[in-house]
């Protein structure tokens, strides 16, 4: 009898092959694409649409070969409406065609039935995408439904525990019987990620860490041993490699590094465009998807990904 290899599992297996814990947020914004797009100006949903499905697909093609996942922010196609999340199932299925894994980052999170539902619809239904990251405000019930369908399918969460936004400190670093308040939802991640890590290292939950917060995080994966730790904020937000050493295991896994403005509009860059032509603009992509991989493997244990 053959069985799934868990998300944690098959996760592992991606960073190992590309030899690299980059994630690529996919994060589109008519503002921000390439002039040769020509919606920068337009309000028509679903020209917004299609170059939005056209833009991330053409993302895809250029890291698809470099890093093992990639991470659609949900909300940039909701705001287009129903041609935006056609616009995103396009891109998902581009996705999964090259090889990808996929992390929806919706931030879900309800009780009962509706909870089920959406664990149901991203990580079980029509979506299917390999992971989805959960909202935990409503409590450790509140996660349940997801926790049980991702073991189910081999699919995984993850659960906002320390977000790199600077306001997380007005609720997130609260103090409670002695400890703060994300570290109270640690705990309760690493119950969780224990109970699903079927004898592996690490289990279906995983938890979100801002590389914005380089002494928590270090605090944070001691915490959470058995959780993979998804680290957003670095690049555009501040957040640097030397400052997200302490995501990772001695074998330089158990963390997902993000970036999405820095790679996805490196046309803006000028450092990453210089000598391209506007029609050249992947090659900017191309560029600092490398230099982020390059920056990683310096500075941080993902290095011995490398056999360095």
């Amino acid at each position: 009898m053959t069985t799934t290899p868990t998300f944690a599992a098959r996760l592992a297996a991606a960073v190992r092959d590309r030899r690299t814990p980059a994630c690529i947020g996919l994060d589109p914004r008519r503002e921000s694409l390439p002039a040769t797009f020509g919606v920068d100006t337009t309000t028509d949903p679903q020209a917004v649409a299609k170059a939005f499905a056209t833009f991330c697909r053409e993302v895809i093609d250029v890291v698809a070969p470099l890093v093992p996942i990639v991470k659609p922010q949900l909300a940039c196609f909701e705001a287009v409406g129903p041609h935006g999340m056609a616009a995103l199932a396009d891109v998902i299925a581009h996705a999964r065609s090259k090889g990808l894994l996929v992390l929806a980052d919706g931030k879900r999170g309800d009780i009962g039935s509706t909870a089920e539902a959406y664990a149901d619809g991203w990580l079980a239904g029509p979506w299917a995408a390999d992971a989805l990251t959960v909202n935990p405000y409503l409590g450790l019930d509140s996660i349940e439904p997801f926790v049980k369908t991702a073991a189910a399918r081999a699919a995984g969460i993850f659960v906002l525990v320390k977000t790199s936004n600077p306001g997380s400190k007005d609720f997130q670093d609260l103090r409670i019987d002695g400890r703060t308040l994300s570290e109270h939802v640690a705990a309760g991640v690493e119950s969780l990620a224990a109970r699903t890590a079927a004898g592996g290292p690490y289990g279906a939950v995983g938890a979100v860490v801002g590389a914005t917060w380089p002494r928590q995080l270090d605090e944070l994966r001691a915490a959470m041993p058995h959780a993979w730790i998804l680290v957003p904020g670095f690049g555009k937000q501040g957040g640097r490699a030397a400052d997200v050493r302490g995501a990772f295991d001695a074998h330089g896994l158990g963390a997902l590094v993000v970036s999405a403005r820095d790679v996805i509009f490196a046309h803006a860059r000028p450092e990453m465009n210089a000598g391209l032509a506007a029609h050249q603009w992947q090659t900017a992509v191309e560029r600092a998807c490398r230099d982020m991989i390059q920056r990683l493997a310096a500075d941080t244990p993902a290095a011995r990904l490398c056999g360095g």
